[in-house]
């Protein structure tokens, strides 16, 4: 009995990406593709989203939750290609340019997020969600009518035809899988030939011993007491509110970073959407992999970016020779993008009730046996 309840208990903590790897294994056959070309699809959504993901790690062990407001870190890193491609820098110097370019924005924008934050406690992923449409009005004010007027902007092609604003879309050749193509290593495979972005691989896993070296600093263990209990460490003479800015400043620039691995991968710019879902599929990617909202860890990283961009490439080919409509395949991936995310936080209430419930409880029957 006592195993029975053991596995139970595993299935109801994994019960998402349980029921991702039985989607996953009914549309692969469903879909047609070959192994090859699932791979090298997988291979390529890995590099060019993982970064992005793991930026949400560090608030998680901070105790604040789903970093929602990751989202002005991919506005500063835009901000940066959109400058590195009026300068017409290319190359690797022009992605690193990006990157230096953005991060003290970024930077200043996760101190304001930061500062917010520490003043609606317990309501941090609402607080961020709604800032980033704030942030995200200042952005569009920036982009549409001050580069050109305020800010100089050279290159015609970036700008609109009145003169000022940029265009909605911005070509980043010059940069284009400049680190996805830096190290080019190409394997066969089941018949085919996978290309593997080796250069983004290796980014990707210095970021993941980063992440491993970073527990066992001081700041780090101080962020995991801040997410134990905020009373407690604030008695052990934590400076909470200034670690909980400085968790949201590391991983505002990390995602500034990760905005520009991943649109380095895509070739292209959306100036005014391309920011737009990059919180939302981050976090619904996070969540798929058996991350919580108060747990996550670099595993949960990797399983959700495998099972949640999977069911991206098969879905919509699986509805089409089910039902002979792809568009079911895209319904369904933003359905359970917002679905996941919703049942996160509904659990995520629903357990920090049930374990206030508890400590009331048990509060209640030690008062009783001392009467006693």
């Amino acid at each position: 009995m006592r195993n029975f309840n053991k596995i139970l208990s595993v299935i109801a903590n994994n019960a998402v990406p349980i029921i991702f790897i039985i989607i996953s294994a009914i549309a692969i056959p469903l879909s047609g593709f070959s192994a090859s070309y699932l791979v090298q699809e997988l291979l390529t959504r890995i590099g060019r989203n993982a970064f992005l993901i793991l930026s949400l790690l560090i608030p998680i062990m901070a105790g604040m939750g789903l970093n929602f407001g990751m989202v002005l870190g991919a506005m500063a890193g835009q901000i940066g290609l959109i400058l590195v491609s009026d300068w017409a820098i290319v190359g690797i110097p022009g992605m690193v340019l990006a990157m230096i370019v953005g991060t003290p924005i970024a930077a200043l924008l996760g101190i304001f997020c930061g500062g917010v934050l520490n003043r609606a406690k317990g309501q941090e992923m609402v607080t961020s969600y709604i800032l980033g449409f704030f942030i995200n009005g200042v952005y569009q004010l920036v982009v549409l009518y001050f580069m050109g007027w305020v800010i100089p902007i050279v290159s015609p092609t970036l700008l609109l035809s009145r003169g000022y604003g940029i265009r909605n879309a911005v070509s980043l050749l010059g940069i284009r899988g400049v680190l996805d193509n830096l190290i080019p290593v190409s394997i066969p495979f089941f018949g085919g030939t996978v290309r593997i972005p080796l250069a983004t691989l290796l980014v990707i896993a210095a970021f993941c011993f980063f992440i491993v070296w970073f527990r066992r600093t001081k700041l780090g263990q101080d962020m995991r007491a801040i997410g134990q209990s905020q009373p407690v460490a604030d008695s052990a003479g934590i400076a909470v509110n200034k670690t909980r800015i400085i968790a949201i400043v590391i991983s505002t620039v990390l995602a500034c970073y990760g905005q520009i691995i991943y649109l380095q991968n895509m070739g292209t710019l959306n100036t005014y959407n391309s920011h737009d879902q990059a919180g939302m599929f981050s976090i619904a990617a996070l969540l798929i992999g058996g991350a919580s909202v108060s747990r996550a860890s670099i595993a949960n990283v990797f399983a959700g970016v495998i099972l949640f961009h999977l069911m991206f490439i098969v879905a919509p080919m699986a509805g089409k020779n089910l039902i002979g409509q792809a568009q079911i395949g895209e319904y369904f991936r933003v359905f359970v993008s917002y679905g996941i995310i919703a049942i996160a936080l509904v659990l995520h209430a629903w357990k920090r009730n049930r374990d206030r419930e508890n400590a009331r409880r048990s509060l209640r029957g030690n008062g009783q046996a001392q009467q006693s």
